[in-house]
């Protein structure tokens, strides 16, 4: 046998995530993977990179806890929520028997991570203005145990109706959890559904600093939930997830200072953003530009592919969409530096 053919199946088969690194490109003005623009400024207090670290730091896990609303022990903190949204399925489908479900256009490690676990990926296309389909959804929920929600959503930046998700978690009470991706609800912070907690026993949701903390190359991600699913997530987590500095450094990033700090970042930023949505509109090759609460905007064009490649040779990497169910024509734009985005509305104004 050959090597590949050692491996089992559905990893031969996999297409692998294709994170902004991985696609690549020859750049300056990097505009793909929704990081914070500039660079922040830390320096390592703890020395004992001679021992083990701890599982779950209890600096890191205490002062998220504080930050969110939540008691500690219902916090788990992983690598990045990637490691979240995995940890989920190891704990709760059984592969080849459960399904998860999740709703295009959305994040693709919610499918890249079911496949890869050997769990069914089973798809409820979103609704014309990117909401949630519920008749749909729960004519599919025989067999799943998990259902991603990403809100705000990525990458069409809108929020989810809160109504829709009240009922989505009913209608699965019992049956499934309902996992809502707060990646970068840091952004619109009153949508967070984290008060809804002690309501929802089925429901959880997943955080990351990768964004408004401004700290993508860290990979530190939080789980809240209640518990008894965070004790079962315990169970399946690496015994050391996070490094010593990581965790030194996250616990820095949700001092009081820090979290003031970053809330500062996000005025500034969200600001940038509705300026830099009024200035593409007026670019006349640009057909549409979405509404947004992240920390980038979907926008179309008349033809989006020369405009990608013209902007990826000028060294201007932006994310296309094309791929994406329902987004034809569409590019994706993460809010860079006012130079940054001055440089992409220049060069499409040129068009």
């Amino acid at each position: 046998m050959t090597i590949e053919q050692l491996a089992r199946n559905n990893v031969r088969q996999l297409t692998p995530y294709q994170s902004a690194r991985r696609i690549g490109g020859n750049g300056d003005v990097w505009l793909n993977a929704n990081e914070y623009p500039e660079a922040t400024d830390y320096q390592l207090t703890q020395q004992n990179l001679n021992r083990y670290p701890e599982c779950q730091p209890v600096s890191v896990i205490q002062r998220y806890a504080a930050y969110a609303g939540v008691k500690p022990e219902q916090v788990i903190v992983s690598r990045g929520a990637d490691e979240g949204i995995e940890l989920l399925m190891r704990a709760f489908c059984e592969p080849g028997i459960d399904a998860v479900l999740y709703c295009p256009p959305t994040y693709g490690m919610y499918s890249v991570s079911a496949e890869t676990l050997g769990v069914e990926r089973r798809t409820i296309a979103s609704k014309s203005d990117w909401q949630l389909d519920l008749p749909a959804i729960q004519a599919a929920l025989d067999g799943v145990k998990l259902v991603y929600v990403c809100s705000p959503n990525n990458p069409t930046g809108n929020l989810i109706n809160p109504a829709d998700i009240r009922e989505l978690l009913a209608m699965t009470q019992n049956r499934a959890l309902v996992v809502v991706d707060e990646a970068y609800i840091e952004f619109c912070p009153e949508a967070s559904v984290v008060s809804w907690l002690a309501e929802f026993p089925n429901l959880v949701i997943l955080r990351t600093l990768s964004k408004a903390f401004a700290l993508a190359g860290l990979r530190c991600g939080f789980t809240l939930a209640s518990e008894e699913i965070i004790g079962l997530l315990l169970k399946v987590i690496a015994p050391y997830p996070l490094s010593t500095p990581v965790a030194d450094i996250a616990a820095q990033a949700l001092s009081e200072q820090g979290i003031a700090t970053m809330r500062q970042r996000v005025t500034e930023l969200n600001a940038r953003r509705d300026n830099l949505k009024k200035t593409l509109a007026e670019c006349r090759a640009v057909t549409q530009v979405f509404p947004s609460e992240t920390n980038y905007l979907l926008f179309s064009l008349n033809d989006s592919d020369k405009a990608f490649k013209a902007l990826w040779e000028k060294g201007i990497i932006l994310r296309d969409q094309n791929k994406q169910p329902g987004l034809k024509g569409c590019l994706r734009i993460s809010i860079g530096t006012q130079r940054e985005c001055d440089a992409v509305t220049d060069a499409l104004k040129t068009y």
